[in-house]
Formats: C-alpha cells, sequence, structure tokens
C-alpha cells in the first residue's frame, strides 16, 4: 500500500493539501502546517492524494511504497 509522508519543516501552510483531500489532510490550528489524518492510502484515495502532492507549493509532500 502507499503511504503519504509530509514533511512539516517545508510546510509554508499553503492548505492546499486540506483544499484538494480533507479526509486526508488538516492543517495545525497553531502552526497552520499539514497534518495527516491518514497515511496508508487506498488506491480510490491515492489519486486524490496526488492531487494535493503536486499543488503543494513547498512540495513538503510526498509517496513511498
Amino acid at each position: 500500500m502507499t503511504r503519504i509522508v509530509a514533511d512539516t519543516t517545508r510546510c509554508v501552510g499553503a492548505g492546499q493539501c486540506v483544499l484538494t483531500d480533507p479526509a486526508t489532510f488538516a492543517q495545525d490550528s497553531t502552526q497552520g502546517t499539514v497534518v495527516l489524518l491518514r497515511d496508508d492510502l487506498s488506491d480510490e484515495a491515492l489519486a486524490t492524494a496526488r492531487q494535493a502532492l503536486y499543488l503543494c507549493p513547498s512540495r513538503a509532500l510526498s509517496l513511498t511504497g
């Protein structure tokens, strides 16, 4: 199964991931950085998570597996 990884040190808090895939991403209420709600992605969830990955302006998201 593919996993998504978030590098919170690179995240600039743009929120594109949350707007694209709110089932997978949220934003930390203090820092504004990405928070993963799930990291193991089913095949169905993978397509939407990929869109969020490509829209991330700081390239803080990556896929493994």
